[in-house]
């Protein structure tokens, strides 16, 4: 039997399940996930091992328009992200109606590759709103599938991924079989910290909100990690710390619990927080906080 291996770019727009659906793919927590827009900052690779095929996703940034040296990074993630894949999965949120502009989104990626169109949220809509919108679909002949899907349920995950295997080409294996993610721990310790705050603090805070990991290190089977939260005002350091610091010991509770699994092992989190007025427009610091457009 052949082995098949490719990559998938999943687009879309803030907020309409693309981080959610790599994590239902690949059966692993990759990217985070939270309510609020631009979750997403950084191209995600989440790696898919079968017997007879390797599948690497590509997680981007929701699409939107550059206001700051971070969005600019956001966009350039998203404009990488769009050559040279096998298959693309462009993801619309099924909760809202299928715009003209929707239509034209996927439109401009006729003759790039295999198109999948991805409806997502499908626990959260009735039918009977669902299949009209979904019929706006119907006229774009270049589009292999059409998959309205609950991610978080599971409903026709399966589906899709046995499409997606059957368009992968002959390949080879670019990754061991163990690796599901191209990220580094720290990555992935820094955007679990940042997920807890997203899903914890008010709605002006979330987006000035960057994580670094300052120190990491295994002493007597404990990986013992701190972290700073950067925020851009003191109003927002206030916040973040909480009463008493309330806030700042939930966000590290939680967080805490997720690494652990990460690492496999006891965690020892101590979380700090920092003002870096503007830090969202300064290239010194998004680069610092890395988001730095020279590794796309």
């Amino acid at each position: 039997m052949s082995f098949r291996s490719g990559f998938v770019t999943i687009l879309g727009k803030p907020n309409a399940g693309k981080s959610t659906l790599l994590n239902a793919l690949i059966n692993e927590k990759v990217s985070i996930v939270s309510p609020k827009p631009q979750t997403t900052r950084n191209k995600i690779l989440g790696i898919l091992n079968g017997k007879d095929y390797q599948i690497i996703f590509i997680d981007t940034p929701g699409i939107h328009v550059s206001h700051n040296k971070l969005d600019e990074y956001m966009s350039k993630s998203i404009d990488s992200a769009k050559d040279s894949a096998d298959v693309y999965l462009l993801v619309l949120d099924g909760t809202k109606k299928i715009t003209d502009s929707d239509l034209d989104f996927i439109r401009s990626f006729k003759g790039r590759g295999q198109i999948i169109v991805v409806v997502t949220k499908t626990d959260l809509v009735k039918m009977d709103k669902l299949y009209p919108e979904l019929a706006k679909l119907n006229n774009l002949d270049f589009v292999k599938d059409i998959y309205p899907i609950s991610a978080i349920k599971g409903d026709n995950v399966k589906n899709l991924l046995d499409t997606i295997i059957s368009l992968m080409p002959e390949g080879v294996r670019y990754f061991d079989e163990d690796i599901y993610t191209d990220k580094s721990t720290r990555f992935l310790v820094e955007e679990t910290i940042r997920e807890k705050a997203l899903l914890l603090l008010q709605d002006e805070i979330p987006h000035g909100i960057a994580c670094q990991v300052v120190e990491y290190k295994v002493e007597h089977g404990v990986t013992k990690i701190s972290c700073d939260i950067i925020c851009e005002k003191d109003s927002h350091k206030s916040i973040i710390i909480g009463k008493g610091g309330s806030m700042l010991k939930d966000i590290g509770t939680r967080s805490r619990r997720d690494i652990e699994k990460i690492v496999g092992g006891k965690v020892g989190l101590t979380l700090f927080v920092k003002v870096k007025s503007g830090w969202r427009d300064n290239s010194h610091y998004v680069e610092d906080f890395g988001y730095n457009k020279k590794d796309i």
